[in-house]
């Protein structure tokens, strides 16, 4: 039995509010169980030095916590000076898992920002933001499409991501914070609508796990994440 009572196969309950704030070119705030991540998109019309003039667009992302996202209070990365590893580490992993979904000729020379802000953290903050991030990635791209800034769509794949893992020496899709802290096996799947894959992060903690085993966590995220991208489409229609 799972903490939350949950199947073995089955989601947290998933939320989508767009146009969460008013100044942003896209806005999502994307709850996952009790997983609640704010997703906003900012277009520049600037690119980095590095691919100034080849006629390709960017996509990054920044990502950060707030103080009281977890039971215990976090001081502000920008109070100590710096960010730290992990939070470096899920920004560039945001931002390279969205731009799997892009077509950066028909995006043009512009970067699109996606700002993923943990508002509250029950297990899988990363995997929301990437499916958040998306959302507000898209009605920002939808923005330039309406303006006939660009003229074909450069999402070319909706982009979703899910946690499964092996608690209590089950299989188990999306997990929340008390099976994420007790798992014997943690894994994020980072995919597309089609099934692509774009990366897997998947350890043992504290045990091991067989071919068998991986493939049924793949079988279970292949699940999730079509879930999420029907929630993708109905909240980006």
């Amino acid at each position: 039995m799972r903490p939350s009572g949950r199947k073995l196969d089955e989601m947290r309950a998933v939320s989508v509010e767009t146009g969460f704030t008013k100044h942003a070119e896209g806005s999502a705030l994307i709850k996952m169980g009790d997983t609640h991540v704010l997703c906003t998109a900012t277009i520049e019309d600037r690119v980095p030095p590095f691919i100034k003039g080849s006629g390709l667009g960017w996509v990054t992302a920044e990502y950060g916590m707030l103080p009281r996202a977890t039971n215990t209070r976090m001081r502000r990365e920008s109070a100590m000076g710096k960010q730290g590893g992990r939070t470096v580490e899920i920004q560039r992993l945001i931002g390279r898992a969205l731009r799997a979904g892009v077509d950066r000729s028909a995006l043009g020379e512009r970067q699109i920002t996606i700002d993923c802000d943990v508002l509250q953290a029950d297990g899988g903050t990363r995997c929301a933001s990437i499916t958040g991030g998306w959302i507000a990635l898209k009605l920002a791209v939808n923005k330039l499409m309406k303006a006939g800034d660009v003229t074909s769509d450069p999402l070319v794949d909706p982009v979703a991501a899910i946690s499964c893992g092996i608690y209590a020496g089950q299989p188990v899709l999306d997990l929340d914070y008390p099976e994420d802290s007790e798992a014997g096996v943690d894994g994020n799947f980072i995919m597309t609508s089609t099934g692509r894959l774009i990366e897997i992060q998947m350890s043992a903690e504290g045990s091991t796990y067989s071919r068998d085993q991986m493939n049924q966590l793949m079988d279970l995220a292949e699940k999730g994440v079509t879930e999420l991208v029907n929630i993708q489409k109905e909240a980006t229609a």
